[in-house]
């Protein structure tokens, strides 16, 4: 079997490039360049267009970078099961794509409740004013919250996968394995004193 696997890393590395990529473009570029906008009108509903645009594209990195993310884990759990903490970065990274799966699709329907809310008058795309209809600006509070949580979470993937990557060198892998053979001859160690230590607490009880 080849131990190469460019493809799935392929897939992996640049889904999660777009997907961290375009959530910080569309919060310092798009919603940013629509709150230059001259008609408060207008602002919300250019916003929500560009996102509307980027959100197929979106779907689709996300979707490369689990399948290659999937890929990878099936044909690195030898090591994940052998190397010493590959399987706690493993969950780490497992936590994290979950979370920025959940806050991803939540700002998605946060976003088409803004995209609904018509030309409201706001001060930008995550900024009401005196004028902007309660619901509106909540749902634009939530994004201002959400639009910077999303790169945040999936830069953090963007790290820990180095992190990975780090630990497949060969110096790292050769630690790893040692490491885990080591706790694992000291279980059974520990267990035997342990055994040992009941036994002598069971013979001092039945010379009572």
């Amino acid at each position: 079997m080849s131990e190469r696997h460019t493809a799935l890393r392929s897939m992996h590395d640049l889904g999660l490039a777009a997907w961290f990529g375009g959530s910080l473009m569309g919060a310092l570029g798009v919603n940013s360049a629509a709150a230059k906008i001259s008609d408060s009108t207008q602002r919300l509903p250019i916003a929500s267009a560009g996102w509307s645009k980027w959100t197929p594209v979106n779907a689709a990195a996300i979707g490369a970078h689990l399948a290659g993310a999937v890929g990878e884990l099936v044909t690195e759990s030898p090591r994940v099961a052998a190397q010493s903490g590959v399987a706690r970065a493993s969950a780490i990274k497992t936590a994290l794509t979950i979370g920025a799966l959940a806050v991803t699709g939540y700002s998605r329907l946060v976003g088409m409740r803004l995209e609904k809310a018509g030309n409201p008058p706001v001060n930008g795309t995550t900024e009401p004013n005196h004028q902007t209809p309660a619901s509106v600006a909540s749902s634009q509070r939530q994004m201002k919250l959400l639009q910077w949580a999303v790169p945040a979470i999936t830069g953090t993937l963007v790290v820990v996968t180095a992190y990975m990557g780090e630990q497949q060198k060969p110096g790292q892998v050769l630690r790893g394995l040692l490491g885990r053979s080591n706790g694992l001859m000291s279980a059974p160690k520990s267990m035997a004193k342990m055994g040992m230590g009941m036994g002598k607490r069971q013979m001092a009880m039945a010379g009572r």
